[in-house]
């Protein structure tokens, strides 16, 4: 028999590995190495949105969140996945969802220790439907994955005081991947637009992207949840926002006639929002009552405690990995805001982060680590040489014509000057002979 507080076995899982204060993760968009291949993997061609009758008995098609199609093999073969998730293996359950009356979901629903409306209707149902079938092994990973990222966004939350609940935002934002960037630009965990994560405190720049990073992401967030909350006052609308934009709600209050609950401005919202709150309250559904729907949380094992190291050299992560003898695509895990495996350290200092074992190695090493293939991995120069050797080469006919251009350029020149001083001499000209007159 499972039990509900298997989530919680491995709370401070990620914890150990993101333990050192915020003010030391001043780290920065994503790692290009193979990521275009592998965020398109991300998306496959299922099906993207469901279809419910109105009360008029018209059909309404109602989207997806993008993380609602990920494909789960593609999140297994992320490193934190690869290394600390497997399948259950003791797990006595029938793969099969059973079926609950109308009733019974929204007393579970009802019993939820949550400060945001947690309400029921059709469009809800088919939202609970959707992950506690056909996305059912999704949610496994996701109960898995929650032990490494929860207890981040928990504290972040808390921060904040705005309610813990919104710690299962990032599962429809990104199914709890890292590295999900959206077709539209959002990245990371939380999916920051670059615009917002900026406002927020992100740095981004063609080698550094914070949006990747889980604490700092988390924390900007928190605080920008609760400036959200004293806009618009309602949680519902609140996370609306957060998908949308609060410009596209005050829109919808102005077409609405002034109209602020969230399922009374649902015909004025865009398509993809009319999904979201219902998908978040699925979410949170599927997340508290899976063991209710004969679904296994993936077994997590617990990973290495880390440490920081703060750099004011360019580092590369190969330079790093072939020096202490670590894992590449572990340092990558550990240090997802390094978008091309370079750490710019020259510009301003930034920490790295390590398995605590490794620390005082690198400390130790660091001569080693920053003379390692800097040339074939640090390409950038400081000095250029222009070859000057030989004579600049240049063809006849470029030499006539530049000759030809340098003539006409003057002769217009001078064909300007003369004019303006022909001009000039007739103005003197005519002034005088209209004092003549007057005297």
């Amino acid at each position: 028999m499972i039990k509900k507080n298997n989530i919680k076995i491995f709370s401070f899982a990620w914890m150990l590995l993101f333990s050192s204060p915020l003010a030391a993760q001043t780290v920065l968009d994503e790692p290009d190495y193979d990521d275009e291949d592998e965020v398109d993997s991300l998306f496959v061609p299922i099906e993207d949105e469901i279809s419910v009758l109105d009360k008029q008995g018209n059909e309404e098609l109602i989207e997806f969140p993008e993380a609602m199609t990920f494909d789960l093999d593609s999140l297994m073969s992320l490193y934190m996945s690869k290394t600390y998730l497997s399948m259950p293996g003791d797990c006595q359950m029938k793969d099969e969802n059973p079926t609950y009356t109308p009733e019974e979901y929204i007393e579970r629903l009802r019993r939820m220790p949550t400060v945001m409306e947690m309400g029921y209707n059709d469009i809800v149902q088919r939202f609970i439907d959707r992950y506690m079938g056909r996305l059912r092994h999704s949610v496994s990973y996701m109960l898995g994955a929650a032990n490494f990222y929860v207890p981040i966004f928990e504290e972040a939350l808390e921060a904040y005081q705005v309610p813990l609940e919104l710690k299962y935002l990032p599962v429809i934002e990104s199914a709890l991947n890292p590295k999900a960037v959206s077709r539209v630009g959002a990245t990371g965990l939380w999916q920051f637009m670059l615009g917002t994560g900026k406002q927020y405190g992100l740095e981004v720049n063609s080698l550094v992207d914070e949006r990747r990073d889980p604490v700092r992401a988390s924390y900007a967030a928190a605080r920008y949840l609760r400036d959200l909350y004293r806009i618009f006052g309602d949680w519902n609308l609140v996370i609306a926002a957060y998908n949308c934009g609060p410009g596209n709600i005050n829109k919808a209050i102005h077409r609405s006639g002034g109209l602020k609950d969230y399922w009374q401005l649902y015909p004025y919202l865009p398509a993809e929002t009319r999904g979201y709150v219902p998908a978040f309250i699925a979410a949170n559904y599927a997340m508290t009552y899976y063991c209710e729907h004969n679904i296994c949380p993936m077994s997590t094992r617990l990973p290495l405690q880390t440490d920081t190291i703060v750099v004011n050299r360019d580092v590369h992560l190969e330079q790093i990995s072939a020096v202490l003898d670590l894992d590449i695509e572990m340092l990558r895990s550990l240090n997802p805001q390094y978008r091309r495996d370079i750490v710019p350290g020259a510009t301003k200092k930034y920490a790295i982060r390590l398995p605590m074992a490794d620390t005082g190695r690198f400390i130790d090493l660091q001569d080693s680590i920053y003379s390692y293939r800097t040339s074939e991995l640090l390409t950038k120069r400081a000095v250029v040489e222009v070859n000057d050797d030989q004579p600049t080469f240049r063809s006849k006919k470029s030499v006539r014509r530049g000759r030809t251009t340098a003539r006409k350029s003057r002769n217009a020149r001078r064909g300007r000057t003369s004019a303006a001083k022909k001009r000039s001499t007739a103005r003197r000209t005519t002034k005088k002979s209209s004092k003549r007159r007057r005297r």
